[in-house]
C-alpha cells in the first residue's frame, strides 16, 4: 500500500522514540544491483559507509518522506511512498526480508524493505537538495497537517485553478504534499466531487467540503494508526478503512447503493460513485 503523510508521520514518530540516541554498529544491504538500476538506492554504495558508528539524532517526516538524522551531518532518507515496510526488532528476533538493515550497539535492529517504488538513500546534509523526494516534501508544498493549510489559502490557491483536481493535489507539481492517489479517491468521494471536475468550476461549498475532507482523512488516519493495510515499526496493523478506493471494487456505494465504478484518470485508476459524484 501507499505510504502517505499519515503513515510516514507515524513511522517517523515511532523511529524518533525507538532509535534516537542509539549508535549504528553495522549495516547490510540486499538486492543492491536491482535497487540501484531502478534508482531506489545510492549508485555509489560507499556513501553508506559514513553512517557507521554514528548516533541517531532523531527522525522526522514531511509529506511521504522520512529523514533519519545522524551525527556527522549524515542522514538516511526513506521514501516508501508506493510500498514499504519498516520493522524495529529487539536483539535475537527473527529478521524479515529487507533492503537495508541497521544494527545498533545495544543489539536492536531496524530493517527497511521497499515493496514497490521508493528510495533508501544515505545522504550527507549538503547533498539533501539533490534528492527529488527531499525537495518535493521538505522544501516545497503545503502539508494538510500544518498551520499553513488554511481554508483561506485553499480557497484562493486551489479554487482559482482552471484545471482538474488531481494534479493540484497529487504528484510532483501539486500544491499539497503527502497526498497520493489513495487519499485522492477517498477525499473526493467524501466531498461528493467527480475526479474530472475543474477546481475553478466548484462552488464554494464544494471546495470547502473538499478542504474539510482532506483534513478529516489525514486526521482519522493518524488517530487510527494508519490505513488497515499498513503496519507500523512494531508490526501493529492500522485501523483506518478508506471510504473509497480499490477496496470498494465490485461493491455498492454506502451512501446511495449505486454500483461503484472504476475510471482511468490522471495516469492511474479512480474508484467512484457515479450518482454521488456526478461529472
Amino acid at each position: 500500500m501507499n505510504i502517505e503523510l499519515p503513515e510516514a508521520r507515524i513511522l517517523a514518530e515511532q523511529l524518533d522514540s525507538a532509535i534516537k540516541g542509539k549508535t549504528i554498529k553495522e549495516y547490510d544491504l540486499k538486492d543492491v544491483e536491482r535497487m540501484i538500476k531502478i534508482g531506489f538506492l545510492n549508485k555509489d554504495l560507499s556513501e553508506f559507509e559514513p553512517i557507521m558508528d554514528k548516533k541517531v539524532l532523531g527522525a522526522i517526516s514531511r509529506g511521504n518522506t522520512i529523514r533519519v538524522q545522524l551525527e556527522g551531518e549524515m542522514n538516511i532518507l526513506i521514501g516508501p511512498e508506493y510500498g514499504g515496510v519498516l520493522t524495529y526488532l529487539k536483539e535475537g528476533s527473527k529478521v524479515p526480508k529487507y533492503h537495508l538493515k541497521l544494527v545498533f550497539y545495544d543489539g536492536s535492529i531496524l530493517t527497511t524493505r521497499i515493496t514497490s517504488m521508493g528510495i533508501v538513500y544515505a545522504v550527507a546534509d549538503d547533498k539533501l537538495t539533490e534528492s527529488y523526494l527531499y525537495n518535493r516534501d521538505f522544501m516545497g508544498g503545503v502539508s494538510p497537517n500544518e498551520m499553513g493549510f488554511t481554508w483561506e489559502w485553499f480557497k484562493v490557491t486551489i479554487g482559482a485553478e482552471n484545471r482538474q483536481l488531481k494534479p493540484l493535489l497529487v504528484g510532483k507539481d501539486a500544491y499539497i504534499i503527502g497526498v497520493s492517489n489513495a487519499t485522492f479517491q477517498d477525499v473526493i468521494y467524501r466531498a461528493k466531487i467527480h475526479p474530472k471536475r475543474k477546481a475553478s468550476d466548484l462552488s464554494e461549498d464544494e471546495l470547502h467540503a473538499l478542504y474539510e475532507a482532506i483534513k478529516t482523512v489525514v486526521s482519522e488516519r493518524l488517530e487510527m494508526n494508519g490505513k488497515d493495510q499498513f503496519r507500523d515499526i512494531y508490526g501493529v496493523q492500522g485501523g483506518y478503512v478508506a471510504t473509497m478506493g480499490p477496496n470498494m471494487k465490485n461493491q455498492n456505494c454506502p451512501r446511495c447503493g449505486s454500483a461503484i465504478e472504476k475510471l482511468a484518470h490522471g495516469g492511474g485508476s479512480v474508484y467512484l460513485c457515479p450518482v454521488c459524484q456526478k461529472e
